[in-house]
C-alpha cells in the first residue's frame, strides 16, 4: 500500500521557517509529479507547488520567492522548505503524488504561523 508521511509542521512566529517532509513508501516519488497543497480552516484546499519527475518545478503566486520544492531520490522524500512565513500560511499541509498507478496522498501536518 502507497504511503505519504509528512512531518515538519509545527508552530513559528512570522517571518520564520520551516521545512516539511514527505516520505514515500512503494513508489519512487521521482518518478511521480509530487505536489504540496494546503487547506486553511474553512477554506477549500490549495495547490502550493509541484515538482515533476524531471525535475521542473512550479509554484502558486502566493509562495513564489519564499517557498522552494525538492526531492531527495536516496531517501525518496519530497521536502517543502518554507522562508518567510506569514500568518495566512497556516493551514494543514499535504502531500500529493500522481502517476500511472494513481493519485495518492498524505495525512497532512499542521502549521501554524502567529504574527
Amino acid at each position: 500500500q502507497v504511503q505519504l508521511v509528512e512531518s515538519g509542521g509545527g508552530l513559528v512566529q512570522a517571518g520564520g521557517s520551516l521545512r516539511l517532509s514527505c516520505a514515500a513508501s512503494r513508489i519512487i516519488v521521482s518518478s511521480y509529479a509530487m505536489a504540496w497543497y494546503r487547506q486553511a480552516p474553512g477554506k477549500q484546499r490549495e495547490w502550493v507547488a509541484q515538482i515533476l519527475s524531471g525535475g521542473s518545478t512550479t509554484y502558486a503566486d502566493s509562495v513564489k520567492g519564499r517557498f522552494t520544492i525538492s526531492g531527495d531520490n536516496a531517501k525518496n522524500t519530497v521536502y517543502l522548505q518554507m522562508n518567510s512565513l506569514k500568518p495566512e500560511d497556516t493551514a494543514v499541509y499535504y502531500c500529493r503524488a500522481m502517476g500511472r498507478s494513481g493519485l495518492y496522498w498524505g495525512q497532512g501536518t499542521q502549521v501554524t504561523v502567529s504574527s
